[in-house]
Protein backbone atom coordinates (compact mmCIF):
# COMPACT_ATOMS: atom_id res chain seq x y z
CA UNK A 1 0.00 0.00 0.00
CA UNK A 2 1.45 3.30 -1.49
CA UNK A 3 1.64 6.16 1.72
CA UNK A 4 -0.86 7.98 0.06
CA UNK A 5 -3.27 5.29 0.41
CA UNK A 6 -2.51 4.75 3.65
CA UNK A 7 -3.03 8.57 4.50
CA UNK A 8 -6.48 8.12 2.56
CA UNK A 9 -7.35 4.80 5.17
CA UNK A 10 -6.02 6.37 8.35
CA UNK A 11 -7.98 9.76 7.76
CA UNK A 12 -11.19 7.88 6.78
CA UNK A 13 -14.16 9.10 9.31
CA UNK A 14 -15.73 6.44 10.65
CA UNK A 15 -19.50 6.08 11.81
CA UNK A 16 -21.19 3.93 14.25
CA UNK A 17 -23.72 2.11 12.64
CA UNK A 18 -27.13 3.44 14.71
CA UNK A 19 -30.85 2.87 14.33
CA UNK A 20 -33.58 5.44 15.91
CA UNK A 21 -37.71 4.69 16.34
CA UNK A 22 -40.17 7.17 15.82
CA UNK A 23 -42.53 5.57 17.56
CA UNK A 24 -46.41 6.43 16.79
CA UNK A 25 -49.78 5.16 19.03
CA UNK A 26 -53.37 5.45 17.77
CA UNK A 27 -53.56 9.29 17.64
CA UNK A 28 -50.10 9.73 15.88
CA UNK A 29 -48.25 11.27 18.22
CA UNK A 30 -44.33 10.02 18.87
CA UNK A 31 -42.99 8.72 21.31
CA UNK A 32 -39.97 10.88 23.12
CA UNK A 33 -38.13 10.13 26.04
CA UNK A 34 -36.23 12.02 28.55
CA UNK A 35 -32.70 11.12 29.61
CA UNK A 36 -31.99 9.07 33.14
CA UNK A 37 -29.07 11.66 33.79
CA UNK A 38 -29.93 14.80 31.86
CA UNK A 39 -32.89 16.28 33.01
CA UNK A 40 -34.95 17.78 30.29
CA UNK A 41 -33.35 16.39 27.61
CA UNK A 42 -35.79 14.49 25.36
CA UNK A 43 -35.30 12.09 22.40
CA UNK A 44 -36.17 9.18 20.47
CA UNK A 45 -35.26 5.97 21.62
CA UNK A 46 -31.86 4.91 19.74
CA UNK A 47 -28.56 2.57 19.80
CA UNK A 48 -26.06 1.04 18.00
CA UNK A 49 -25.93 -1.79 15.60
CA UNK A 50 -24.03 -4.64 17.01
CA UNK A 51 -21.50 -6.83 15.02
CA UNK A 52 -23.45 -9.06 12.49
CA UNK A 53 -27.23 -7.34 13.30
CA UNK A 54 -29.13 -6.22 10.82
CA UNK A 55 -30.84 -2.68 11.87
CA UNK A 56 -33.83 -4.29 12.09
CA UNK A 57 -32.79 -6.76 14.71
CA UNK A 58 -31.10 -3.66 16.71
CA UNK A 59 -34.27 -1.56 16.01
CA UNK A 60 -36.09 -4.58 18.23
CA UNK A 61 -33.74 -5.08 20.20
CA UNK A 62 -32.77 -1.26 21.61
CA UNK A 63 -36.98 -0.89 21.99
CA UNK A 64 -36.84 -3.55 24.58
CA UNK A 65 -33.50 -2.43 26.14
CA UNK A 66 -34.54 1.17 25.93
CA UNK A 67 -38.02 0.81 26.81
CA UNK A 68 -38.92 -2.82 27.62
CA UNK A 69 -41.16 -2.89 24.41
CA UNK A 70 -41.60 -6.55 23.19
CA UNK A 71 -41.27 -6.61 19.12
CA UNK A 72 -44.81 -8.16 18.68
CA UNK A 73 -46.01 -4.58 19.81
CA UNK A 74 -44.01 -2.85 16.86
CA UNK A 75 -44.91 -2.64 13.24
CA UNK A 76 -42.17 -0.96 11.20
CA UNK A 77 -44.30 1.13 8.51
CA UNK A 78 -40.87 2.87 6.87
CA UNK A 79 -37.58 3.88 7.13
CA UNK A 80 -34.82 6.00 5.79
CA UNK A 81 -31.26 5.57 6.03
CA UNK A 82 -27.92 7.71 6.27
CA UNK A 83 -28.79 10.50 9.18
CA UNK A 84 -25.41 11.23 10.31
CA UNK A 85 -24.12 13.32 12.77
CA UNK A 86 -20.49 13.72 14.60
CA UNK A 87 -19.69 14.03 18.06
CA UNK A 88 -18.13 16.85 19.98
CA UNK A 89 -14.34 16.30 19.79
CA UNK A 90 -14.71 16.45 24.09
CA UNK A 91 -16.91 13.57 23.37
CA UNK A 92 -14.68 11.37 21.14
CA UNK A 93 -12.20 8.90 22.59
CA UNK A 94 -8.98 8.19 20.70
CA UNK A 95 -9.49 5.32 17.70
CA UNK A 96 -13.64 4.76 17.75
CA UNK A 97 -15.73 6.80 15.73
CA UNK A 98 -16.24 10.11 14.79
CA UNK A 99 -19.99 9.90 14.92
CA UNK A 100 -23.31 7.86 14.10
CA UNK A 101 -25.08 6.99 11.39
CA UNK A 102 -28.62 6.10 11.50
CA UNK A 103 -31.12 4.16 9.97
CA UNK A 104 -34.66 5.30 11.31
CA UNK A 105 -37.73 3.26 11.51
CA UNK A 106 -41.32 4.91 11.45
CA UNK A 107 -43.04 2.41 13.21
CA UNK A 108 -46.84 1.95 14.89
CA UNK A 109 -46.65 0.87 18.24
CA UNK A 110 -49.79 -2.01 18.79
CA UNK A 111 -49.22 -1.72 22.72
CA UNK A 112 -50.77 0.35 25.35
CA UNK A 113 -48.50 3.12 28.12
CA UNK A 114 -48.23 0.16 30.01
CA UNK A 115 -46.63 -1.99 27.54
CA UNK A 116 -43.33 0.62 27.86
CA UNK A 117 -41.21 0.01 30.88
CA UNK A 118 -38.62 2.08 31.84
CA UNK A 119 -37.08 0.14 34.53
CA UNK A 120 -35.27 -1.85 32.27
CA UNK A 121 -32.00 -3.67 33.24
CA UNK A 122 -29.92 -0.86 32.22
CA UNK A 123 -32.39 2.48 32.49
CA UNK A 124 -31.55 5.15 30.33
CA UNK A 125 -34.52 7.08 30.30
CA UNK A 126 -36.36 8.70 33.34
CA UNK A 127 -40.10 9.27 31.52
CA UNK A 128 -41.78 9.42 28.49
CA UNK A 129 -44.56 11.22 26.55
CA UNK A 130 -46.63 11.43 23.87
CA UNK A 131 -46.74 14.33 21.65
CA UNK A 132 -47.69 15.85 18.24
CA UNK A 133 -43.95 16.05 15.57
CA UNK A 134 -44.84 19.75 15.58
CA UNK A 135 -44.18 19.92 19.23
CA UNK A 136 -40.54 18.63 19.19
CA UNK A 137 -38.44 21.33 20.14
CA UNK A 138 -34.40 21.17 19.23
CA UNK A 139 -33.54 22.68 22.35
CA UNK A 140 -34.18 19.42 24.26
CA UNK A 141 -31.05 18.00 22.41
CA UNK A 142 -27.55 18.24 22.13
CA UNK A 143 -26.56 20.88 19.45
CA UNK A 144 -24.51 18.43 17.59
CA UNK A 145 -27.87 16.06 16.84
CA UNK A 146 -30.19 19.28 15.71
CA UNK A 147 -29.34 18.70 12.31
CA UNK A 148 -30.22 15.09 12.18
CA UNK A 149 -33.46 15.75 13.89
CA UNK A 150 -34.48 18.49 11.49
CA UNK A 151 -33.71 16.27 8.65
CA UNK A 152 -35.74 13.43 10.17
CA UNK A 153 -38.41 15.53 11.15
CA UNK A 154 -38.80 17.13 7.77
CA UNK A 155 -38.66 13.62 5.91
CA UNK A 156 -40.94 11.64 7.52
CA UNK A 157 -43.94 14.25 9.27
CA UNK A 158 -42.79 17.28 6.70
CA UNK A 159 -42.07 19.52 9.83
CA UNK A 160 -39.83 22.61 9.20
CA UNK A 161 -38.15 24.31 11.77
CA UNK A 162 -37.32 28.45 11.49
Amino acid sequence: MSASSMDKVNTEKKYRPNVAALLLNNDDKVLIAERIRHANSWQFPQGGIDRGETPDEALFRELREEIGTPPHLVHVLDRKEGYRYEFPASMRRFGSNIGQEQTYFLCRFLGSDRDINLRTRHPEFRSFQWIDPRDFELEWLPEFKHGVYRAVLKDFFGVEFP
